[in-house]
């Protein structure tokens, strides 16, 4: 499962060696500057949108990789029937990231703290 860690000016994910390979996935580092949004999402694969690409897609059941869509660019590791982290982000590579961790809620207050 991807884990998310922050320091005072970045948030960084860590993906699963599974989904580095499946994703073609590497380790990532947003500035914090550049979040907008946090939610927890109740179900990670219905809040996917776009065409995967690259990635893995198992519909239903497992997403993992990028979905792109129109100006959006997303970094997607989610699980069937899993809450997920969507992080919405402006200025970066991404414009979200759509991630399956360890307790959502924790990380989101996590993130939005580290926001200030």
């Amino acid at each position: 499962m991807t884990t998310i860690s922050l320091t005072r000016t970045s948030l960084r994910v860590h993906p699963t060696r599974s989904e580095k390979i499946l994703g073609l996935l590497r380790d990532t580092e947003v500035p914090l500057s550049a979040v907008r949004a946090v939610e927890v999402v109740p179900d990670g694969i219905a809040a996917a949108r776009g065409i995967r690409a690259p990635g893995l897609g198992i519909p239903g059941v497992r997403l993992v990789g990028t979905w792109r869509g129109r100006s959006r660019r997303a970094l997607v590791s989610v699980r069937r029937q899993r809450p997920a982290v969507h992080v919405r982000l402006e200025g970066d590579r991404w414009s979200e990231l759509l991630l399956d961790v360890d307790e959502p809620a924790s990380v989101a207050e996590r993130i939005r703290s580290a926001l200030g």
